[in-house]
Protein backbone atom coordinates (compact mmCIF):
# COMPACT_ATOMS: atom_id res chain seq x y z
CA UNK A 1 0.00 0.00 0.00
CA UNK A 2 1.34 3.43 -0.93
CA UNK A 3 1.78 5.44 2.29
CA UNK A 4 1.86 8.87 0.63
CA UNK A 5 -1.00 11.37 0.40
CA UNK A 6 -0.82 14.56 -1.64
CA UNK A 7 -3.46 17.26 -1.18
CA UNK A 8 -3.76 19.28 -4.38
CA UNK A 9 -6.61 21.50 -3.21
CA UNK A 10 -7.46 21.99 0.46
CA UNK A 11 -10.78 23.64 -0.40
CA UNK A 12 -12.25 20.66 -2.19
CA UNK A 13 -10.17 18.03 -0.48
CA UNK A 14 -8.72 16.48 -3.64
CA UNK A 15 -6.19 14.12 -2.15
CA UNK A 16 -4.00 11.78 -4.16
CA UNK A 17 -3.24 8.53 -2.35
CA UNK A 18 0.04 8.36 -4.26
CA UNK A 19 2.37 11.03 -5.67
CA UNK A 20 2.45 9.24 -9.03
CA UNK A 21 0.02 10.29 -11.78
CA UNK A 22 -0.34 9.60 -15.49
CA UNK A 23 0.45 12.42 -17.90
CA UNK A 24 -2.03 13.76 -20.41
CA UNK A 25 -2.03 12.10 -23.81
CA UNK A 26 -0.20 8.94 -22.76
CA UNK A 27 -2.95 6.96 -21.02
CA UNK A 28 -5.95 7.86 -23.17
CA UNK A 29 -9.07 8.12 -21.03
CA UNK A 30 -7.95 5.23 -18.83
CA UNK A 31 -10.90 3.12 -19.95
CA UNK A 32 -8.93 0.55 -21.92
CA UNK A 33 -6.32 0.25 -19.19
CA UNK A 34 -9.06 -0.29 -16.59
CA UNK A 35 -10.04 -3.51 -18.37
CA UNK A 36 -6.68 -5.13 -17.72
CA UNK A 37 -5.12 -3.50 -14.65
CA UNK A 38 -5.85 -2.45 -11.09
CA UNK A 39 -5.35 1.28 -10.48
CA UNK A 40 -4.54 0.87 -6.79
CA UNK A 41 -1.35 2.77 -6.06
CA UNK A 42 -1.95 5.34 -8.79
CA UNK A 43 -2.54 8.86 -7.49
CA UNK A 44 -4.59 10.22 -10.40
CA UNK A 45 -5.23 9.83 -14.10
CA UNK A 46 -4.91 12.87 -16.34
CA UNK A 47 -6.89 12.18 -19.49
CA UNK A 48 -5.82 13.20 -22.98
CA UNK A 49 -6.20 16.81 -24.03
CA UNK A 50 -9.83 17.84 -24.44
CA UNK A 51 -11.01 20.53 -26.85
CA UNK A 52 -14.41 22.18 -27.36
CA UNK A 53 -15.17 20.16 -30.49
CA UNK A 54 -13.88 16.70 -31.50
CA UNK A 55 -10.60 16.73 -33.39
CA UNK A 56 -9.26 14.14 -35.82
CA UNK A 57 -5.66 15.17 -35.19
CA UNK A 58 -2.82 15.52 -37.63
CA UNK A 59 -2.06 13.34 -40.62
CA UNK A 60 0.57 10.60 -40.22
CA UNK A 61 3.45 10.37 -39.64
CA UNK A 62 2.65 11.68 -36.15
CA UNK A 63 5.32 10.02 -34.00
CA UNK A 64 9.05 9.49 -34.39
CA UNK A 65 11.53 7.91 -31.98
CA UNK A 66 14.70 9.76 -31.05
CA UNK A 67 17.94 8.67 -29.41
CA UNK A 68 16.56 9.39 -25.94
CA UNK A 69 12.83 9.82 -26.30
CA UNK A 70 10.23 10.53 -28.93
CA UNK A 71 8.66 13.27 -31.00
CA UNK A 72 4.91 13.47 -31.39
CA UNK A 73 2.52 15.70 -33.25
CA UNK A 74 -0.79 13.97 -32.59
CA UNK A 75 -2.63 17.24 -33.05
CA UNK A 76 -4.89 16.93 -30.01
CA UNK A 77 -6.96 14.09 -31.44
CA UNK A 78 -9.86 13.72 -29.01
CA UNK A 79 -13.61 13.17 -28.73
CA UNK A 80 -14.49 16.70 -27.58
CA UNK A 81 -15.79 17.98 -24.27
CA UNK A 82 -19.42 16.94 -24.75
CA UNK A 83 -18.45 13.30 -25.33
CA UNK A 84 -16.11 13.41 -22.33
CA UNK A 85 -18.96 14.58 -20.11
CA UNK A 86 -21.55 12.21 -21.56
CA UNK A 87 -19.57 9.01 -22.12
CA UNK A 88 -16.36 9.10 -20.07
CA UNK A 89 -17.31 10.90 -16.86
CA UNK A 90 -20.02 8.34 -15.90
CA UNK A 91 -17.37 5.60 -16.11
CA UNK A 92 -14.85 7.62 -14.12
CA UNK A 93 -17.46 8.23 -11.43
CA UNK A 94 -17.35 4.49 -10.61
CA UNK A 95 -13.57 4.52 -10.05
CA UNK A 96 -11.70 5.20 -6.83
CA UNK A 97 -8.79 6.88 -8.61
CA UNK A 98 -9.52 10.56 -9.38
CA UNK A 99 -9.53 11.69 -13.01
CA UNK A 100 -8.29 15.13 -14.01
CA UNK A 101 -9.29 16.45 -17.43
CA UNK A 102 -6.59 18.19 -19.46
CA UNK A 103 -8.01 21.11 -21.45
CA UNK A 104 -6.65 22.74 -24.61
CA UNK A 105 -8.04 25.70 -26.56
CA UNK A 106 -7.11 28.43 -29.02
CA UNK A 107 -8.93 31.29 -27.29
CA UNK A 108 -9.79 32.28 -23.75
CA UNK A 109 -13.49 32.04 -24.53
CA UNK A 110 -13.01 28.43 -25.64
CA UNK A 111 -11.12 27.63 -22.42
CA UNK A 112 -14.00 29.09 -20.43
CA UNK A 113 -16.61 27.17 -22.39
CA UNK A 114 -14.79 23.85 -21.94
CA UNK A 115 -14.04 24.37 -18.25
CA UNK A 116 -17.62 25.49 -17.55
CA UNK A 117 -18.91 22.35 -19.24
CA UNK A 118 -16.72 20.17 -17.00
CA UNK A 119 -17.51 21.97 -13.76
CA UNK A 120 -19.54 19.97 -11.27
CA UNK A 121 -19.68 16.82 -13.40
CA UNK A 122 -19.56 13.60 -11.39
CA UNK A 123 -16.42 11.64 -12.19
CA UNK A 124 -14.30 14.72 -12.93
CA UNK A 125 -12.06 15.52 -9.98
CA UNK A 126 -10.03 18.37 -11.40
CA UNK A 127 -8.93 20.29 -14.49
CA UNK A 128 -5.45 20.70 -15.93
CA UNK A 129 -5.27 23.69 -18.26
CA UNK A 130 -2.69 23.33 -20.99
CA UNK A 131 -1.32 26.80 -21.77
CA UNK A 132 1.07 25.48 -24.42
CA UNK A 133 -1.65 26.08 -27.03
CA UNK A 134 -1.34 28.88 -29.59
CA UNK A 135 -3.40 32.00 -28.94
CA UNK A 136 -4.98 32.29 -32.39
CA UNK A 137 -6.47 35.70 -31.66
CA UNK A 138 -3.20 36.92 -30.24
CA UNK A 139 -1.00 36.20 -33.23
CA UNK A 140 -0.36 32.50 -32.60
CA UNK A 141 1.99 32.87 -29.64
CA UNK A 142 1.51 30.23 -26.94
CA UNK A 143 -0.62 31.34 -23.98
CA UNK A 144 2.09 30.05 -21.65
CA UNK A 145 4.90 31.97 -23.34
CA UNK A 146 4.46 35.03 -21.13
CA UNK A 147 3.11 35.83 -17.68
CA UNK A 148 0.27 38.05 -18.85
CA UNK A 149 -1.47 35.61 -21.18
CA UNK A 150 -0.83 32.61 -18.91
CA UNK A 151 -2.45 34.51 -16.04
CA UNK A 152 -5.40 35.54 -18.20
CA UNK A 153 -6.19 31.93 -19.08
CA UNK A 154 -5.74 30.85 -15.47
CA UNK A 155 -8.00 33.58 -14.09
CA UNK A 156 -10.70 32.87 -16.68
CA UNK A 157 -10.60 29.14 -15.91
CA UNK A 158 -10.62 29.86 -12.18
CA UNK A 159 -13.79 31.92 -12.54
CA UNK A 160 -15.42 29.14 -14.54
CA UNK A 161 -14.97 26.28 -12.07
CA UNK A 162 -14.84 25.34 -8.42
CA UNK A 163 -12.85 22.22 -9.28
CA UNK A 164 -9.16 21.96 -8.41
CA UNK A 165 -7.26 23.79 -11.13
CA UNK A 166 -3.83 22.76 -12.38
CA UNK A 167 -1.97 24.70 -15.05
CA UNK A 168 0.52 22.92 -17.30
CA UNK A 169 3.39 25.19 -18.34
CA UNK A 170 5.57 25.13 -21.42
CA UNK A 171 9.38 24.94 -21.09
CA UNK A 172 9.80 27.05 -24.26
CA UNK A 173 10.43 30.25 -22.29
CA UNK A 174 13.50 32.12 -21.14
CA UNK A 175 12.47 32.17 -17.47
CA UNK A 176 9.67 30.07 -15.97
CA UNK A 177 9.59 31.97 -12.66
CA UNK A 178 7.52 35.06 -13.55
CA UNK A 179 5.05 32.87 -15.43
CA UNK A 180 4.71 30.45 -12.53
CA UNK A 181 4.20 33.35 -10.12
CA UNK A 182 1.55 34.92 -12.36
CA UNK A 183 -0.34 31.64 -12.64
CA UNK A 184 -0.28 31.22 -8.86
CA UNK A 185 -1.61 34.76 -8.33
CA UNK A 186 -4.34 34.14 -10.91
CA UNK A 187 -5.79 31.31 -8.86
CA UNK A 188 -4.14 28.01 -9.82
CA UNK A 189 -4.21 25.33 -7.13
CA UNK A 190 -1.17 23.56 -8.58
CA UNK A 191 0.99 23.58 -11.69
CA UNK A 192 2.47 20.88 -13.90
CA UNK A 193 6.03 21.32 -15.17
CA UNK A 194 6.80 20.65 -17.94
CA UNK A 195 5.09 20.09 -21.26
CA UNK A 196 7.07 18.79 -24.24
CA UNK A 197 9.91 20.71 -25.87
CA UNK A 198 9.61 21.72 -29.53
CA UNK A 199 11.68 19.58 -31.87
CA UNK A 200 11.88 17.90 -35.24
CA UNK A 201 13.50 15.04 -37.15
CA UNK A 202 14.65 14.74 -40.78
CA UNK A 203 13.99 11.77 -43.01
CA UNK A 204 17.33 11.42 -44.81
CA UNK A 205 15.95 9.15 -47.53
CA UNK A 206 13.08 11.45 -48.47
CA UNK A 207 15.10 14.59 -47.66
CA UNK A 208 12.23 16.20 -45.81
CA UNK A 209 10.89 16.44 -42.24
CA UNK A 210 10.00 13.03 -40.81
CA UNK A 211 6.78 14.29 -39.22
CA UNK A 212 3.91 15.27 -41.50
CA UNK A 213 3.38 18.44 -39.46
CA UNK A 214 7.15 19.19 -39.62
CA UNK A 215 7.53 19.95 -35.90
CA UNK A 216 6.56 17.98 -32.82
CA UNK A 217 6.89 17.79 -29.07
CA UNK A 218 9.96 16.09 -27.65
CA UNK A 219 9.39 13.91 -24.59
CA UNK A 220 11.15 11.11 -22.75
CA UNK A 221 14.52 10.89 -20.96
CA UNK A 222 16.05 13.58 -23.17
CA UNK A 223 14.00 16.31 -21.50
CA UNK A 224 14.40 15.21 -17.87
CA UNK A 225 17.28 17.61 -17.07
CA UNK A 226 15.27 20.48 -18.54
CA UNK A 227 12.17 19.50 -16.57
CA UNK A 228 14.16 19.26 -13.33
CA UNK A 229 15.60 22.71 -13.99
CA UNK A 230 12.17 24.29 -14.42
CA UNK A 231 10.72 22.51 -11.37
CA UNK A 232 13.71 23.67 -9.31
CA UNK A 233 13.28 27.26 -10.49
CA UNK A 234 9.51 27.35 -9.99
CA UNK A 235 9.79 25.79 -6.53
CA UNK A 236 11.81 28.83 -5.47
CA UNK A 237 8.99 31.08 -6.63
CA UNK A 238 5.58 29.57 -5.79
CA UNK A 239 3.98 28.00 -2.74
CA UNK A 240 1.32 25.92 -4.48
CA UNK A 241 2.14 22.27 -5.28
CA UNK A 242 4.23 21.53 -8.34
CA UNK A 243 3.65 18.36 -10.35
CA UNK A 244 6.91 17.30 -12.00
CA UNK A 245 6.78 15.81 -15.50
CA UNK A 246 9.32 15.06 -18.17
CA UNK A 247 11.39 11.94 -18.74
CA UNK A 248 10.34 10.05 -15.61
CA UNK A 249 11.02 6.35 -16.21
CA UNK A 250 12.09 5.11 -12.78
CA UNK A 251 11.54 5.72 -9.08
CA UNK A 252 14.96 7.38 -8.95
CA UNK A 253 13.77 9.89 -11.54
CA UNK A 254 10.64 10.59 -9.50
CA UNK A 255 12.62 11.06 -6.28
CA UNK A 256 14.87 13.60 -8.00
CA UNK A 257 11.81 15.67 -8.93
CA UNK A 258 10.53 15.49 -5.35
CA UNK A 259 13.91 16.60 -4.00
CA UNK A 260 13.88 19.47 -6.49
CA UNK A 261 10.52 20.68 -5.14
CA UNK A 262 7.74 18.63 -6.75
CA UNK A 263 4.91 17.38 -4.54
CA UNK A 264 3.94 14.74 -7.11
CA UNK A 265 5.01 13.52 -10.54
CA UNK A 266 3.43 12.53 -13.84
CA UNK A 267 4.61 9.59 -15.92
CA UNK A 268 4.13 10.04 -19.64
CA UNK A 269 6.22 8.57 -22.45
CA UNK A 270 7.01 5.45 -20.41
CA UNK A 271 3.29 4.58 -20.48
CA UNK A 272 3.32 4.42 -24.28
CA UNK A 273 5.75 1.52 -23.99
CA UNK A 274 4.08 -0.09 -20.97
CA UNK A 275 0.75 1.22 -19.58
CA UNK A 276 1.70 -0.25 -16.19
CA UNK A 277 5.08 1.53 -16.05
CA UNK A 278 3.78 3.70 -13.20
CA UNK A 279 3.57 0.71 -10.85
CA UNK A 280 7.31 0.05 -10.25
CA UNK A 281 7.79 3.80 -9.81
CA UNK A 282 5.27 3.83 -6.95
CA UNK A 283 6.88 0.80 -5.35
CA UNK A 284 10.35 2.20 -5.84
CA UNK A 285 9.50 5.45 -4.07
CA UNK A 286 8.27 3.45 -1.09
CA UNK A 287 11.48 1.41 -1.07
CA UNK A 288 13.60 4.56 -1.25
CA UNK A 289 11.72 6.08 1.69
CA UNK A 290 12.29 2.99 3.81
CA UNK A 291 15.97 2.83 2.89
CA UNK A 292 16.47 6.51 3.66
CA UNK A 293 14.43 6.45 6.87
CA UNK A 294 11.96 8.98 5.49
CA UNK A 295 8.75 8.88 7.51
CA UNK A 296 7.22 12.12 6.26
CA UNK A 297 7.63 13.00 2.61
CA UNK A 298 7.14 16.69 3.41
CA UNK A 299 10.58 16.56 4.96
CA UNK A 300 12.24 15.80 1.63
CA UNK A 301 10.17 17.82 -0.85
CA UNK A 302 12.61 20.45 -2.05
CA UNK A 303 15.40 19.02 0.11
CA UNK A 304 17.90 19.55 -2.72
CA UNK A 305 16.66 23.10 -3.27
CA UNK A 306 17.99 25.55 -0.64
CA UNK A 307 15.54 28.26 -1.71
CA UNK A 308 12.48 26.00 -1.81
CA UNK A 309 9.45 28.16 -1.12
CA UNK A 310 6.61 25.67 -1.19
CA UNK A 311 4.32 25.11 1.75
CA UNK A 312 1.73 23.05 -0.05
CA UNK A 313 1.60 19.40 -0.87
CA UNK A 314 0.45 18.06 2.48
CA UNK A 315 2.34 14.92 1.63
CA UNK A 316 2.36 12.49 4.52
CA UNK A 317 4.33 9.29 4.79
CA UNK A 318 2.79 7.01 7.40
CA UNK A 319 5.52 4.55 8.14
Amino acid sequence: MTPMNTTIDRRTGLTLTSPVMTASGTFGYGVEAAKRMDFRGLGAIVCKGTTRLPRAGNEPLRMETTAAGMLNTIGLQNIGVDAVVETMAPIWATWEVPVIVNVSAESISDYVEIVSRLDGVAGISGIEVNVSCPNVRGGGEMFGSNARSAAEVTAAARDATALPLLVKLTPAVSDIRPIAAAVERAGADAMTLINTLPGMAIDRRRRRPALAATFGGLSGPAIKPVALYHVYQAAQTVEIPIIGAGGILTADDAVEFILAGASAVQVGTALLLDPAAWRPIVTGIEVWCRQEGVTDLRNVIGAANPSFKGKAGEVNLAG
